[in-house]
């Protein structure tokens, strides 16, 4: 994998790169759509690609790990043949999922043992498990295994958890250095700069993910509670020390303004379940503002949703139907609203995309926030 640097903008950290990988190549910034259990939620892989333009979709190693289990991917080929997705894939390491299961599981410096969210059977994940997973699962790019601390977590905790996500990436580096990739291509292995929100672990985090001259380094831990000044500031900082030539991944984040603040920031990557899980839930992103479309004052609005154009839904539904769909519990709502969601967060980071390379994206972001922040 390489990562070519084209343009830094005169007015921001904002950079326009391109991300070239074994299943082609990406234009950074870049959003990808989060396909949790091998699919985005609600959407073909023809509207991913031809209608939303995803050039890098996501998969989730823990929930693949348990449904449809390692033998099926690895009997099919990996989740590029299992799914059909024939463009770049990247797969997170299960991290997040220890965090969130903290009722079930149990960390050690050996790893985590956890019990099913589906049928409460016991597991274990190390690191060197982890990578053997992501080796079989096949995507692009793998991400190390770290543990989440929440955004509310006190020094000594972050300290504690800093240091276990240390131990553990220097063991999945040695073992995916020892193991080779199954299906014909390279994968590349993202470390995870973890620290929470004090400044000095994450500055000392980011300077020993460095060592390892990795492909690219990920942004981890942030969007977990902490206030959003806090996780803008420790961007700034990791990015400050994170190398230039390298793709940045900020993990799980977030909103459309989120996304445009981490770009000026100098971040390339993102990954949120926010356009799907609210697309099925009657909130729409547009360049304009955010629309509830259960809200009664659409009923008699035949409008497109998005006037300026942006998003594949505009020239096909209006927001009186999506209303309408929305209100009779239309699985059809649910569909097209995660389309629409998508295809605008694609649009956004292209728009930001195309503003870098003009020179213009603090002037266009300033303009773009104001309108991001409106309620229609």
């Amino acid at each position: 994998m390489t990562f070519d640097l084209l343009h830094t903008d005169s007015g921001s950290a904002a950079r326009a790169g391109l991300l070239t990988t074994p299943h082609g190549i990406i234009e950074t910034p870049i959003f990808m759509p989060v396909g949790t259990l091998g699919s985005v939620k609600g959407v073909h892989l023809r509207e991913l690609k031809d209608d939303i333009g995803a050039q890098i979709i996501l998969g989730n190693t823990y929930h693949l790990y348990l449904r449809p289990g390692l033998d099926i991917l690895e009997k099919a080929g990996g989740l590029h043949a299992f799914n059909g997705f024939d463009g770049p894939m990247l797969t997170d390491s299960g991290g997040f999922q220890v965090f969130s299961l903290s009722g079930i599981r149990k960390l050690t410096a050996e790893g985590c043992e956890f019990r099913s969210h589906i049928d409460g059977s016991k597991h274990f994940f190390s690191p060197e498990r982890v990578m053997d997973i992501e080796r079989i699962i096949g995507a692009d790019i793998m991400m190390a295994f770290d543990e989440c601390p929440p955004g509310t977590a006190d020094y000594a905790y972050a300290r504690r958890s800093l240091d276990l996500t240390h131990d553990w990436l220097a063991r999945c580096v040695k073992r995916f250095n020892e193991t080779q990739p199954k299906y014909g291509y390279e994968q590349s292995l993202f470390p995870i700069v973890q620290g929470c929100v004090y400044k000095d672990l994450r500055q000392e985090s980011a300077r020993f993910v460095t060592q390892f001259e990795a492909d690219g380094y990920a942004i981890g831990g942030l969007a977990v509670g902490e206030p959003a000044e806090q996780m803008y500031e420790m961007i700034e900082v990791v990015n400050d020390i994170l190398p230039t030539n390298r793709p940045r991944y900020l993990m799980g984040v977030g909103t459309p303004l989120n996304i445009l603040e981490a770009i000026e920031r100098g971040v390339d990557m993102f990954d949120c379940v926010m356009p799907t899980r609210n697309g099925r839930n009657a909130m729409l992103f547009t360049s304009n503002g955010v629309i509830n479309m259960r809200n009664a004052k659409w009923a008699n609005d035949f409008s497109p949703v998005d006037p300026d154009g942006h998003c594949f839904v505009d020239t096909q539904y209006s927001r009186a139907y999506l209303h309408h769909l929305y209100k009779a519990g239309e699985l059809l709502a649910m569909q097209i609203g995660s389309i629409h969601n998508l295809a605008f967060y694609l649009w956004l980071v292209k728009e930001a995309r195309r503003q870098i390379l003009q020179n213009n994206f603090t002037v266009w972001k300033r303009e773009m926030t104001e309108r991001l922040m409106r309620r229609l």
